[in-house]
């Protein structure tokens, strides 16, 4: 299954803004696309809750996974953005 890993960008880490964000994109997708920070669960990436149960913070280490490679591709950019740089 294809899967990378990204350093989260978001200056607050994956918290309500930037996880509503990744969520929003994550189930607009055809396909299932997971987050995992290293020793952790992986967490739907269409639920902004469980996303910010991954306790990830700005440097964070985060594993995007998913049965399609754009899928995987897109979320990571999205991760890896300051999405609460306005």
């Amino acid at each position: 299954m294809p899967s990378t890993t990204v350093t989260v960008g978001s200056a607050v880490g994956l918290h309500a803004r930037p996880a509503t964000i990744i969520s929003e994109a994550a189930a607009a997708l055809d396909v299932d696309v997971t987050l995992a920070v290293e020793d952790g669960e992986p967490v739907d990436a269409g639920s902004a809750l469980m996303i910010m149960t991954l306790g990830a913070e700005n440097g964070t280490v985060v594993t995007v996974e998913s049965e399609d490679q754009a899928a995987v591709d897109q979320i990571a950019a999205l991760v890896a953005q300051d999405l609460d740089a306005e």
